[in-house]
């Protein structure tokens, strides 16, 4: 555990248990997605260079190839870092008190919710698939009654792991603000 310094609305005495992004493997396909998308167009233009070449001469193909080229590869630039910022800035912070879940939305769309611990009612880990299970990785969702019904922890790193933690601070933080008589201090 370590101590918040920086987190919107930090309470009193609140530490960081879990902070999770999404597992290397999610990243491992937008870098293949992009290797094979750039690299099937450069292998048929080196394999039928002579007629590419042919094209690049002519004075009104040649011009629009290399358009129609840039345009496609810049596409694919674009598509990859979309998907980079999206792995990267969406983020889950479990504490001792609440659950922050941090999603991009492209690149202008952020959405931050959090939840007390006490309101959740639920948490299951979801394991799908053979890559998923050799690799450990998975879904984690978190249920509540409120308005958000259900935070969805995509592709993290050992879901059953981060299930039975969230559980665990789920019913100490129960017994926590029983203790307190059920006043909620501390709680928005």
């Amino acid at each position: 555990m370590m101590q918040l310094d920086h987190l919107p609305n930090q309470r009193a005495n609140e530490k960081v248990v879990l902070f999770l992004r999404r597992h290397w493997f999610a990243i491992l396909t937008i870098i293949t997605a992009f290797v094979v998308l750039t690299a099937v167009p450069g292998g048929l233009m080196w394999y039928f260079w002579d007629t590419v070449e042919g094209w690049l001469d002519h004075s009104l193909i040649g011009p629009t190839f290399v358009i129609v080229g840039s345009i496609y590869f810049l596409s694919i630039w674009l598509f990859a870092f979309l998907e980079f910022t999206d792995y990267y800035l969406d983020t889950w912070i479990v504490t001792n008190e609440r659950i922050i879940n941090i999603e991009q939305e492209g690149l202008f769309i952020r959405t931050a919710s959090e939840l007390d611990l006490a309101a959740v009612q639920d948490t299951t880990a979801e394991i799908r698939g053979i890559l998923q299970t050799v690799f450990t990785y998975g879904q984690v969702f978190v249920q509540t009654a409120g308005e958000k019904g259900r935070f969805h922890f995509k592709n993290i790193d050992n879901p059953e792991h981060v299930k039975e933690i969230v559980t665990k601070l789920v019913e100490e933080d129960k017994k926590r603000l029983s203790a307190m008589g059920g006043t909620g201090k501390g709680k928005v």
